[in-house]
């Protein structure tokens, strides 16, 4: 809506920027709706990439810069870090599989997160650096991009479409991001928990 943790307030405040960067927000309760117009804004200005950050995230002040170097240096089109949930399970927030049909969805979590790059069928949308060039794409499959399809947030519902056009989703699980809520949910925090329920 239209007021923001301090967290994040801190994070954006100290976050490392690459070439020329323009900052754009939106508020509102239709988080599917802010994103098509920040995309439209993207593709207005001719922006080469688009790094999507939610406002419950903390982040490292090098998380743009590390992640620019890692989708540059693969060629990739779609990178998220690694952040979890903020609530109980606080297991990540990327899925191994994902299947739509009509209404109904079916997914699979990750076990275990690898060390290395590795590909996902979605993730959510907190933390992901991509290209602009990706939604020409889905756009013109789907004459659609983040409106949710069934039940499935916009960021599923973006990850399968663009899937769907062709599109690998990399996870680099070194970006680790902090998911505010009454506590930070961080990589530490979530071994703890899942030591502390065995």
């Amino acid at each position: 809506m239209d007021q923001v943790p301090v967290p994040f307030c801190q994070s954006l405040a100290l976050l490392q920027k690459v070439d020329r960067c323009v900052l754009s927000m939106k508020t509102g309760s239709m988080i599917y709706a802010s994103r098509n117009d920040l995309a439209t804004q993207a593709v207005q200005i001719e922006a080469d990439y688009v790094f999507w950050l939610d406002s419950d995230m903390a982040f490292q002040p090098d998380t743009l810069v590390r992640m620019m170097d890692t989708m540059q240096k693969n060629d990739l089109d779609i990178l998220t870090g690694l952040y979890f949930r903020r609530v109980n399970p606080f297991t990540p927030v990327l899925f191994k599989k994902i299947e739509i049909n009509g209404e109904a969805c079916e997914w699979e979590e990750f076990d275990k997160i690898p060390d290395g790059l590795f590909e996902v069928a979605a993730c959510g949308f907190g933390c992901v650096l991509m290209k602009t060039d990706v939604f020409f794409d889905v756009h013109g499959k789907f004459n659609n991009m983040f409106s949710p399809i069934g039940n499935n947030g916009e960021d599923i519902s973006f990850c399968w479409r663009a899937r769907e056009c062709g599109y690998k989703i990399m996870c680099d699980p070194t970006v680790i991001c902090g998911h505010v809520g009454y506590s930070v949910v961080d990589d530490k925090f979530f071994k703890a928990f899942k030591g502390a329920t065995k």
